[in-house]
C-alpha cells in the first residue's frame, strides 16, 4: 500500500521503472519549491563514467550557475540522509536546456505547438520513436502531430520525451 509521501508524488515519465528516481522527486522538489524553482527532470543511469543522478531545473528567467550550486549542496545533503544506497554516483545539476525533457503530462499540453521527440515503450504503427510537434493532452494521451496526423499516445507508454528546435 502506498504511502501518504509516496502519492504526493507527481506521475512523472521513469518514476514507476526507476525506484531512485522517485525517491528523488520526493527529496529534491520540496527543495527546489522552496527555493523558487521548477523540479523538470530527474535521470539515475549507468554511464561509461560511473552511475550519474542528472536534476534539471528551471524558474522564471532562467537558471544560474549560482542557482545550480545552492541547490547542489542543499540537495547533496538531503541524499546522503535520505537515499539508501551504498552505490556510488556522481550527481549533476542544471537547466534543462534547448533539449527540455518533458517528463509531466502537463508539460505536453504547457509546451503545445513546439516541436518534440517521443519515444514509447512499446511500437506504435511499426515504430517507437516519434518526431512531431506537440498538439496538447485528450485525457491521459498526448497528442502528436506526426506526418501531417494526429498520433495519440498514452502517457504511460512514454518512456522518454524532449523539446527540440
Amino acid at each position: 500500500m502506498a504511502t501518504e509521501r509516496e502519492t504526493d508524488v507527481p506521475q512523472v515519465i521513469g518514476m514507476a521503472a526507476n525506484p531512485m528516481v522517485a525517491k528523488v522527486w520526493r527529496l529534491a522538489e520540496p527543495l527546489c519549491l522552496s527555493e523558487g524553482m521548477e523540479l523538470v527532470h530527474v535521470e539515475f543511469q549507468r554511464e561509461p563514467a560511473g552511475r550519474t543522478l542528472r536534476i534539471y531545473l528551471d524558474k522564471p528567467g532562467g537558471v544560474t550557475l549560482d542557482d545550480c550550486v545552492n541547490i547542489s549542496r542543499q540537495l547533496s545533503d538531503l541524499l546522503d540522509v535520505g537515499l539508501e544506497t551504498e552505490a556510488p554516483y556522481r550527481m549533476e545539476v542544471s537547466s534543462p536546456g534547448t533539449r527540455r525533457p518533458l517528463g509531466r503530462l502537463g508539460d505536453f499540453e504547457r509546451f503545445k505547438g513546439s516541436r518534440a521527440k517521443v519515444r514509447t515503450a512499446q511500437a506504435l504503427e511499426g515504430r517507437k520513436n516519434f518526431t512531431g510537434t506537440l498538439q496538447g493532452l485528450d485525457g491521459l494521451s498526448v497528442l502528436l502531430g506526426v506526418d501531417n496526423q494526429a498520433l495519440s499516445i498514452a502517457f504511460t507508454d512514454i518512456v522518454k520525451a524532449h523539446l527540440i528546435h
